[in-house]
């Protein structure tokens, strides 16, 4: 019988993060702007990193009455084929970004059914499923979903598009929402809006974040400024 590896959480390098999200997650993109890094080692090899940002939503926190500065987003779980449960490896990754992070009380992240998440993943780590969010749409060229931010630019504040001519929008559900609190008086708020966890839809889902079409955000919140988290 095999022992469990050793797994090693630390900082991980802008070229590290790139080449684990364009070559192990299903987006083949890293987020745009700057992000904290943290990477996940099995054994002394590389096998991947999960990436936490302020996002693309200014107002992540505010239903759960927090600051800009109190919350972030889990924007990508990039791994090559290992042995450690991926929810372990988020777990520890979790606790690591706390003790980097002062003042953050909440994680939230994504699942995306439009891609065959249901959050298995958050279920196996106990994260706390709040439903979904709006219905939302998305711009198609075939079958290939384009990068919001390939197609948007910021002009004082105003988004502004530059679909491609021949792209199509298409009509989509909304993503489930995970939470994760922090702290214990967070614990005790958000437990309050627990919902049934969602099922999984067909086999194709690998329990990834489903949010990850270029959702990373142009600036962290300042509790994520850490010396080896900037992008």
């Amino acid at each position: 019988m095999s022992s469990r590896p050793e797994l090693r959480i630390d900082w991980a390098t802008a070229e590290a993060a790139r080449y684990a999200c364009e070559k192990r997650h299903y987006s083949r993109s890293v987020p745009v702007g700057k992000t904290v890094r943290i990477g996940a080692w099995e054994d002394g090899e590389f096998i991947g990193v999960v990436l936490f940002a302020w996002g693309m939503n200014r107002n992540l926190g505010s239903p759960y009455g927090l600051q800009m500065t109190e919350c972030c987003e889990l924007v990508r779980v990039a791994m090559k084929k290992h042995k450690t449960e991926v929810s372990r490896v988020v777990a520890i990754a979790l606790r690591f970004l706390k003790k980097h992070s002062s003042g953050l009380r909440l994680v939230v992240s994504f699942a995306d059914p439009e891609a065959g998440h249901h959050g298995g993943i958050y279920q196996a780590g106990n994260w706390v499923y709040a439903g979904r969010t709006s219905q939302g749409f998305e711009w198609r060229v075939g079958e290939r979903r384009l990068n919001k931010r390939a197609y948007t630019g910021m002009n004082f504040g105003k988004e502004a598009l530059t679909v491609p001519s021949n792209a199509r929008k298409v009509i989509t559900r909304g993503k489930h929402r995970y939470l994760m609190p922090l702290d214990d008086g967070m614990w005790k708020q958000i437990e309050l809006l627990r919902k049934p966890y969602p099922k999984r839809e067909r086999s194709a889902d690998s329990g990834t974040p489903g949010n990850q079409s270029g959702r990373g955000g142009a600036i962290p919140t300042r509790s994520l400024q850490t010396p080896g988290g900037e992008g």
